[in-house]
């Protein structure tokens, strides 16, 4: 995240600037996008011009700019904010919970879970648990991060069937994140997560499993047999508040036959 201060909080023009450097465009290359001239944009970048608050919003538009960061633009502009960031407790946010929870019980009996821009878990089904046992209790102590819970030493990892090579696609998707917004916080968990000692026995990475080429499978050796999930996430396109539009669903779906077998047997337990 492009980090402000009332001391040096930047321009709207050198926050368009850096936005567009980010995202590797030429100042041609935006104005050609956004139907200006490149003069008119290299004036706004500079100072010359002040943006209108439709302009900031249309430049926003084309640089993917994500909503924290537009109100952000807005602000520096001399406008009023745009979009709301609404507690996740909120009675405004009330429905798009629900379906969330509709979501994650319906994928039911596979796990899935519900987190926030920084992976840290707002919901998830019931499935999950099974994948849980013997985890440090501190570890699931709220906020619990996910990606720190599944390759933490007292977390999943020793469980991690192929850690070497989870870890490397769990650092090189925080990395592209980043790319597209830098974010102190997720830095901090790359390094936290480097800094892990590797299970012993863990297998080098060679990316040699049934699966390479196609997806990086998430494998977990259980008492009833080893799980071999892939993942999917889903985000509300739509969502015109920060809290929504930040939230993301990962999905697991068993990759083999025996997976799907076993989440069908233990997964869910009876109900009472």
């Amino acid at each position: 995240m492009i980090q402000t201060s009332p001391q040096t909080s930047p321009s709207v023009g050198n926050l368009i600037q850096s936005w567009r450097r980010m995202r590797r465009q030429s100042q041609l290359d935006l104005a050609s996008e956004a139907g200006i001239s490149q003069r008119h944009l290299s004036f706004v970048e500079s100072g010359r011009s002040q943006p209108s608050r439709e302009m900031v919003l249309h430049l926003a538009d084309h640089l993917a700019i994500p909503m924290r960061e537009r109100n952000a633009l807005l602000f520096a502009a001399g406008y009023a904010p745009v979009y709301r960031e609404r507690a996740l407790d909120d009675r405004e946010m009330e429905t798009a919970m629900q379906a969330v929870d509709l979501i994650l019980q319906g994928h039911e009996p596979h796990p899935a879970l519900a987190v926030d821009r920084h992976w840290n878990l707002i919901s998830a089904n019931r499935a999950v648990d099974f994948l849980l046992q013997d985890v440090d209790a501190r570890l699931l102590s709220p906020p619990v991060n996910v990606l720190r819970l599944s390759l933490h030493p007292q977390g999943l990892g020793p469980r991690i069937v192929n850690y070497r090579q989870w870890r490397a696609h769990v650092i090189d998707r925080l990395i592209r994140q980043m790319d597209h917004l830098p974010d102190s916080a997720l830095a901090q968990l790359v390094e936290e997560i480097r800094s892990y000692a590797v299970p012993t026995g863990a297998k080098p990475y060679r990316g040699d499993t049934a699966l390479s080429g196609i997806a990086v499978p998430f494998m977990l050796a259980t008492d009833k047999g080893t799980l071999s999930f892939l993942s999917t996430t889903t985000v509300f396109g739509t969502a015109v508040d920060i809290t929504l539009s930040e939230l993301v669903i990962e999905s697991f779906f068993p990759a083999d036959g025996e997976t799907a077998q076993i989440m069908r047997q233990f997964a869910i337990p009876p109900e009472a």
